[in-house]
């Protein structure tokens, strides 16, 4: 009598199945280049990422939305909205295995925040790792229409008069950026600095999460946010104020999102780690192309994911700029980058000019080992691997993890190999 096997496999498992591999199968079909990572396969089928509706979650949305999770043999991962960057803390710390997130599209400065605990509860240490970088530039500093007749631009200080008088009257200058320590604090401190504005002195700095920014604006209870797109967009098509400038002008070809992991989850997952690696590198490629900005606005528009009119998003995609001030600039290099150039590289020198801005606010210790804490997050290694297994070109790769010296539009310049003399050249700071 032949011994009958119990396999569990149930008709909806089954379609699940025939399902996945048909997609694999159109997948590598659409998306040629890259096939499984070579040697073993990933230790799991899924992770579980979180992301917050910004045009610079677009590569893990693609991902998901072409299927490229599942060419690199991960099905089963999640994209889930977050609501806001402290709710993203919140479920890293809780992790995948406890209803929380594996990893996130995230701020660059976040994971070193969290993993020296200074953002934690009891300031407890939650191991991070940087696979990637995301994106860099299309952030905007955007300013309630109050202050259009300041004129005020890349030039902060045509904003000090006219908050002046607005203290005089005893209300409060609320500049609003997204979390503190984070990419948009960084950038909103550094412009306000440069025109003599001090951000701790001279306003009040609140968290707002950057889908209630233009709602926030349009109430009254702020002055001027910094946040990345579609939403300084949609405050111009609103009519509710308009850019001062985008992040780019301050900084061109500036880091901004990564692709953040529990460490633990890396470690015990170093090959699906990769893997999902490689479909968010392969996403990227595709989000860079013009030729895929309009399907990748609509994309981004849909209810899951922005919630938001195409329209909001393309613009600025494509460098094309309303700044709702009657600035108009068409075809700009100002659109959000996400793979040419090493954009998606880690680079550690980057790193190192966020953990010198932190410092110079305070959220890190004036004898931060610098160099130590970016080694100890930065995985350049792992992005080192994937790329090769994805047969990324050799020109693609960069040949060193610094970038070297980076300038700034108030020609202060930083050098990584010398943190402390930039940090000594600039005027406003925390007294250390």
């Amino acid at each position: 009598m032949s011994k009958i096997i119990t396999t569990g496999i149930t008709r909806r498992s089954m379609l699940k199945t025939t399902a996945t591999a048909a997609l694999i199968t159109a997948v590598r079909s659409a998306f040629p280049s890259g096939a499984f990572a070579a040697g073993a396969g990933p230790e799991v089928t899924g992770a579980k990422l979180g992301f917050i509706a910004l045009t610079d979650a677009a590569p893990l949305i693609v991902a998901q939305e072409k299927g490229l999770f599942a060419k690199h043999g991960m099905p089963d991962v999640e994209v889930a909205k977050q609501a806001s960057w402290g709710a993203t803390r919140d479920n890293l710390i809780l992790g995948g295995a406890a209803n929380g997130i594996d990893g996130a599209h995230i701020l660059s400065p976040l994971p070193y925040l969290m993993h020296t605990g200074k953002v934690t509860q009891n300031n407890l240490p939650i191991p991070m790792t940087i696979l990637a970088r995301l994106n860099y530039d299309s952030q905007g500093i955007s300013v309630a229409k109050e202050y259009a007749d300041t004129g005020v631009q890349l030039d902060a200080s045509k904003l000090k008069a006219a908050f002046e008088k607005k203290k005089a009257e005893g209300k409060e200058i609320k500049a609003a950026m997204t979390f503190p320590g984070g990419t948009h604090d960084l950038w909103i401190r550094y412009w306000l600095a440069a025109g003599g504005i001090d951000p701790d002195k001279d306003v009040s700095t609140i968290v707002v999460p950057p889908p209630q920014m233009v709602a926030n604006m349009k109430v009254g209870n702020m002055d001027v946010f910094c946040v990345g797109e579609p939403w300084n967009e949609q405050l111009v098509n609103q009519g509710i104020g308009f850019t001062a400038a985008t992040t780019g002008e301050l900084w061109k070809g500036h880091p901004e999102k990564a692709l953040g992991m529990r460490s633990d989850w890396v470690e015990s997952n170093p090959n699906a780690a990769k893997a999902l690696l490689m479909a968010v590198m392969e996403a990227q490629q595709w989000c860079d192309s013009m030729d895929n900005k309009e399907e990748m606005s609509a994309l981004l528009g849909k209810r899951q994911w922005f919630n938001v009119p195409p329209k909001d998003v393309l613009g600025r995609l494509k460098g094309d700029i309303n700044y709702g001030n009657g600035r108009v600039a068409q075809g700009t290099d100002l659109y959000m980058k996400f793979w040419a150039g090493g954009v998606s590289y880690p680079f550690k020198s980057h790193d190192s000019w966020f953990l010198a801005e932190n410092i110079r606010w305070g959220k890190f210790a004036p004898d931060t080992d610098i160099k130590k804490l970016v080694d100890e997050v930065n995985r350049e290694d792992i992005w080192r691997a994937a790329a090769k297994d994805l047969g990324v070109a050799a020109a693609d790769i960069p040949a060193s993890s610094s970038r070297g010296k980076e300038t700034f539009f108030d020609g202060k310049v930083f050098d990584p190999e010398n943190p402390s003399a930039y940090l000594d050249s600039l005027t406003i700071k925390v007294a250390s």
